[in-house]
């Protein structure tokens, strides 16, 4: 899967290691970590590199993570409070929340 806003990122599910990685070009630059459970993706960390911070790289991880989520059919559980902030801003997002 790859986002939109940045042609140089992409975001890649790696489901043997419960992750999400956000890459520029080949290197990792954030990521999230997450547990499947019943179709739900819960997300308890979110991380991008301390060089990358301020560049909405966060938020380019959350829009490819949403994108697939919604793909699956799965809903999410944001436990990392930047998760949660960011599906709060962003109210299209709220038909991806868990019950």
């Amino acid at each position: 899967m790859t986002t939109a806003q940045h042609d140089r990122l992409t975001v890649e599910l790696r489901p043997h290691q419960n992750r999400y990685e956000l890459l520029l070009d080949e290197s990792v630059v954030g990521f999230a970590t997450y547990w499947l459970n019943d179709n739900v993706v819960t997300l308890p960390h979110v991380e991008t590199n301390r060089e990358h911070r301020g560049k909405d790289f966060a938020a380019q991880l959350m829009s490819g993570i949403l994108a697939d989520v919604r793909e699956r059919h799965q809903t999410v559980r944001p436990l990392c409070a930047y998760a949660a902030a960011y599906m709060r801003r962003h109210p299209e997002t709220g038909d991806l929340l868990a019950n």
